[in-house]
């Protein structure tokens, strides 16, 4: 007795202070358990079991047996993980995905979990994810996260997942949320991200640079005020051009080239050719689309016009956009939602209204609208991610702090491209200073 007291004790206590822990050592095997026990009465009670085949019937009939019982989908494989369950059913015919992704509320409380969603890996397979506790509360990211070429890892997905930023598959970004809503923060994740890749960071950021400028050593360009980040954009616009001209030069189409050869973008060049791939981080879109006089106003129409075609072309030419802001709307001018049908990639944090979530998700899921609109203000960091198919997540991405983030670029200064182009935008620095050697007792004293 004695030691089920003390075992039930440790439980209780790792669910309250360390549900991660408590869900490797204790939860993932009574829901393992559970899951077992209760599935065929669950997927009964929730609507996804289908009536016996008419020759099954007609078999039971010839043979004077029990009319054969309703069939659920069946459980191909369940997999624990770190945070929760991994279930991969194969659904009877006349199922669909979309009813299982209908009765998922009613399977969280039945299975006891956290959180459960899914979704169609193919025809007739469906992945059901639970969640054994609230994931986003104490973000941990796994110790060795699945990194590729343009293609990081920048926070956690709520079903425990890892939320990458695959610029090569969703090159252009928006990312919109309200004052302490965690743009911010994850900004910061995309740079520390970023900053051991080999790519050319390229910053705008009008509150005179007081997000960017102090991770400058990684930056091959920055900007801090309109007028800068005009001559900017033009010379990236540029840079563009002679991209194409390059790749134009090696295409190497023939009639004895195979057709896999023919170059189309910077990632069919052969490495020693190929240009650094840029990404263009804007801190807040509103200072550059906003005026208050005739020349502020040909100015800015100038720098929408330079990122509306940065958006439109600048994919193949490994040019990459990531815009934030708090709103994003046509309030901000012609142009703007131009440039916002180029952004596929859509992240929306904590907003103030409904038309902010709008901006975001409007046309491409009201659900996810409305999953903007409900996040509370003492999560900040927590956003819901989507893009142009229609499918979202919520996701929250780790605290990092400004001089942890200022730490990563330091030191990965050495790996900053220089960018023939950008080399007027190079920001000026000191270098940095070297480690202070301790003086021994026997050293000579200095003056």
């Amino acid at each position: 007795m004695v030691a089920v007291v003390v075992v039930v004790a440790a439980a209780g206590l790792l669910r309250w202070r360390r549900p991660a822990w408590y869900w490797l050592t204790f939860g993932a095997l009574v829901a393992t358990v559970r899951v077992l026990v209760r599935y065929v009465s669950v997927m009964e009670a929730c609507g996804l079991t289908v009536p016996p085949s008419r020759w099954r019937l007609a078999l039971a009939r010839m043979t004077n047996r029990p009319a054969p019982e309703s069939r659920p989908p069946r459980i191909l494989r369940l997999r624990p993980t770190r945070t929760g369950l991994v279930l991969r059913l194969k659904l009877q015919p006349g199922q669909d995905a979309f009813d299982v992704a209908a009765a998922t509320d009613r399977l969280r409380h039945s299975f006891g979990v956290y959180g459960v969603t899914s979704r169609e890996l193919r025809s007739g397979v469906v992945e059901v994810r639970m969640t054994g506790y609230d994931v986003l509360q104490r973000v941990q990211m796994p110790a060795t996260a699945e990194t590729r070429p343009m293609r990081i890892p920048v926070a956690l997905r709520e079903d425990g997942a890892v939320h990458h930023r695959d610029y090569r598959a969703v090159p252009h970004g928006l990312t919109l949320g309200a004052t302490e809503s965690g743009k911010s923060v994850y900004q910061r994740n995309l740079v520390a991200g970023l900053a051991p890749h080999h790519v050319a960071l390229v910053g705008i950021d009008c509150k005179q640079g007081v997000e960017l400028f102090p991770l400058a050593r990684r930056f091959s360009a920055l900007a801090d005020n309109p007028d800068t980040a005009l001559d900017l954009l033009e010379a990236l616009v540029g840079h563009m051009e002679e991209v194409y001209q390059l790749i134009r030069a090696e295409q190497r189409i023939s009639v004895a080239v195979p057709d896999a050869e023919i170059a189309a973008d910077i990632w069919d060049l052969r490495e020693d050719l190929r240009p650094v791939p840029v990404v263009v981080l804007v801190d807040e879109v509103a200072e550059l689309a906003l005026f208050a006089t005739k020349d502020e106003e040909r100015r800015r129409d100038r720098i929408i016009t330079a990122l509306v075609r940065l958006a439109q072309l600048g994919r193949a030419a490994g040019i990459y956009l990531e815009i934030c802001g708090q709103r994003f709307g046509s309030e901000l001018g012609k142009g703007i939602t131009m440039l916002r049908a180029q952004l596929t990639g859509r992240t929306a944090h904590r907003v103030n209204d409904e038309t902010s979530a709008n901006m975001a998700f409007g046309d491409v899921s009201p659900d996810a609208v409305l999953a903007a609109i409900q996040i509370p203000t003492d999560t900040p960091g927590v956003a819901v991610t989507g893009d142009s198919t229609g499918g979202w997540a919520r996701i929250r991405a780790p605290h990092t702090t400004l001089r942890e983030a200022v730490n990563i670029c330091n030191k990965h200064a050495d790996r900053t491209p220089d960018v023939p182009a950008l080399a007027a935008f190079r920001p000026a620095l000191a270098p940095l200073p070297k480690a202070r050697v301790p003086l021994s007792k026997t050293a000579p004293a200095t003056a």
